[in-house]
């Protein structure tokens, strides 16, 4: 059986290229609207953060992402994007690759 490949991405916040599945993707739209994409296929900018609580702080506190993505980010947001982590990582230390 032919080994399929596994798509990588870098991560804004430490600059580690990892599979796709553990990176969770953040969106600005063309409205300058930005949103989480765990679909990872939303229309728009892009930036990629691992699904470490650690380093979504870091972003937080570096503001690393109003950067990448050329806009000003609330602490609303980053708060949000810190729990949506929280929650995959439980569900991923839970449930395995699922």
């Amino acid at each position: 059986m032919k080994k399929r490949k596994v798509p990588m991405r870098k991560s804004v916040v430490s600059g580690e290229m990892k599979p796709k599945k553990e990176l969770v993707r953040i969106t600005r739209s063309k409205e300058g609207v930005v949103s989480i994409d765990p679909s990872g296929k939303m229309p728009g900018r892009g930036a990629y953060v691992a699904l470490e609580p650690k380093e979504v702080q870091d972003a937080w506190d570096k503001h690393i992402l109003d950067r990448v993505l050329e806009t000003t980010l609330t602490d609303e947001f980053y708060q949000e994007l810190l729990d949506y982590v929280e929650h995959q990582k439980a569900r991923k230390e839970l449930f395995g690759n699922g």
